[in-house]
């Protein structure tokens, strides 16, 4: 049995989906968690899948858009006010530091009340220590793991896909972009590759202006197949869907015009 597993802990887009709570994932090595993007409701989903709330002491944000950071506060906090004394380390791009320090800044009676009144806590756990990622590759490792972060393309500003090596798995996480090359390399013949899509068939039914959004900065189905009919993952786990109307069975049908290997469209909660 493998001794790392992938947690969907939400599978949502910003809209408000009641089944699919925001973008966060989980890679688990050894019961170590490393959580992916902080959408939101990412702690309570992190204890529906069984995990320690106190063990929840490294995120790596993808980019900041809304959807993928509003947890962060809660992912700072509640840990803390549920017994963890670890800071939080945040691994993002540029912007990541001032999101962090204004967060503790918006909170800041709500640290002072729970330190200095009498309900029991600690003075280390609320704290976060924040890691800006300016250029790509290794930008963390341990005994259970190594992690890559990758450039992938999401408009004006900077964004990563992060690639997680294990001793007996690697794990590609494509963040939200456009189709990328280095994509592509990035995935290469890797165990599990988590990618963001979108449905032709939803996006038909869109406004012109978003069309010209989500084809700019996201991927669809087709292309998705193609990066994955030249990149061979093991198995794609599609993620972060834009449906619009489309159902799971729709999307999965687009994807298997062009690709034949293994494919689900995951849902929350669901573990590889």
């Amino acid at each position: 049995m493998s001794k790392t597993k992938l947690i969907l802990l939400g599978t949502g887009t910003p809209n408000a989906d009641p089944d699919r709570w925001g973008p966060a994932l989980a890679v688990v090595v050894n019961r170590t968690p490393y959580i992916v993007d902080a959408g939101p409701g990412v702690v309570r989903r992190a204890v529906e899948a069984g995990l320690d709330v106190k063990h929840l002491t490294r995120v790596f944000l993808t980019h900041l858009h809304s959807d993928h950071t509003v947890g962060l506060p809660d992912l700072i906090l509640t840990p803390w006010v549920l017994g963890r004394s670890t800071p939080l380390e945040v691994w993002g791009p540029p912007g990541t530091r001032n999101m962090s320090e204004h967060i503790l800044k918006a909170y800041s009676e709500d640290v002072r009340e729970r330190s200095e009144g009498l309900q029991p806590s600690n003075d280390t756990g609320w704290k976060t220590i924040t890691h800006e990622i300016s250029e790509p590759g290794i930008i963390y490792s341990d005994d259970n793991l190594e992690v890559e972060a990758f450039p992938v393309d999401h408009g004006s500003w900077k964004a990563y896909g992060y690639k997680f090596v294990t001793s007996d798995r690697s794990i590609v996480i494509s963040a939200d972009t456009a189709p990328t090359e280095l994509m592509i390399q990035k995935a290469k013949g890797c165990d599990i590759l988590v990618h963001e899509v979108y449905s032709l068939k939803g996006l038909a039914t869109r406004p012109s202006a978003w069309q010209r959004y989500h084809t700019a900065v996201h991927t669809s189905a087709n292309q998705l197949a193609e990066i994955a009919k030249k990149a061979r993952p093991k198995f794609l786990v599609l993620y972060h869907q834009l449906f619009w109307g489309a159902s799971d069975e729709d999307l999965l049908a687009e994807i298997r015009k062009g690709y034949a290997g293994k494919v689900v469209s995951g849902r929350d909660l669901e573990v590889y």
